[in-house]
């Protein structure tokens, strides 16, 4: 009922728009035909879709597979077995050591009946060294072993890596930074301090915040102020600098900080 209520409204609406027209004219025809044309191409587009997708199957379906069979093993199975090359004994050749001619450096006692060596010729006598036995084949070897020297065993500290030090300033600390002599005193230094020959008779009442770091040995550094009046910013950082006497440091676990101060300074000038 919805799609014939749907067709009928879009009918009247092209009986009203073609009204004391040329309803044989191409337009008028087509917005009446246009759910069936719409039908038509979409069954044609299935169509089309379904061939594309069935013909592969079609063109498997005749073509015959070649089956290859698996070669079947035979009984055996051979194994590679790794063998290792023996290695060839080493030939170890014996230390030969070098003929010596040596002759007895003892002095003979003369007894009854002894056996007297031949005596040696002059060239033979040069050519020896001194020794208790006069073999040309074994000559006298002495050996001497080193002294054994004991190093004492030297205990090493271990090595210990030095402790890295965090030098930037923190915003959060344990103990507040403070000027020597309480804020009071230095509120009145800056006061006393400050040239206010720029600005009397305006009558206008300036405002900055100064923001400055507490260093680790108690010197301030980093010194900026932030108000609308940039004359004004300028000699409020010059008469903060200008402040002798130092601060006592933040401190952060027991131990001295680098740490941000601020400080709002306002006067009025009349």
């Amino acid at each position: 009922m919805k799609n014939l209520f749907k067709y009928d409204q879009n009918h009247r609406f092209n009986e009203i728009l073609f009204e004391n027209r040329n309803k044989n004219y191409g337009a008028y025809v087509l917005r009446n035909q246009e759910g069936e044309i719409l039908q038509k191409s979409l069954l044609i587009g299935v169509a089309l879709i379904a061939a594309m997708a069935l013909t592969p199957l079609l063109i498997n379906s005749f073509s015959t597979k070649t089956v290859v069979k698996a070669p079947v093993p035979s009984g055996h199975v051979l194994k590679p077995v790794d063998q290792t090359p023996e290695k060839a004994p080493e030939i170890v050749k014996p230390i030969v050591p070098p003929k010596v001619n040596t002759y007895d450096s003892r002095v003979a006692t003369p007894t009854r009946n002894a056996n007297e060596p031949k005596p040696l010729t002059k060239q033979e006598i040069a050519d020896a060294v001194p020794g208790v036995t006069t073999s040309l084949d074994n000559p006298p070897v002495s050996v001497v072993s080193p002294p054994q020297i004991e190093i004492p065993a030297v205990n090493t500290p271990p090595v210990v890596p030095p402790k890295t030090v965090d030098n930037n300033p923190v915003t959060t600390v344990d103990i507040e930074a403070k000027f020597n002599g309480g804020i009071d005193a230095f509120r009145n230094k800056v006061v006393g301090n400050f040239d206010t020959g720029n600005f009397e008779g305006s009558g206008d009442l300036m405002r900055t915040v100064v923001t400055f770091i507490v260093e680790k040995d108690g010197t301030i550094s980093n010194i900026k102020a932030n108000g609308e009046n940039a004359q004004f910013n300028k000699e409020a950082e010059k008469t903060i600098r200008s402040i002798k006497g130092k601060w006592t440091p933040a401190k952060l676990n027991g131990e001295n900080v680098r740490s941000y101060f601020k400080f709002p300074i306002s006067m009025q000038f009349e």
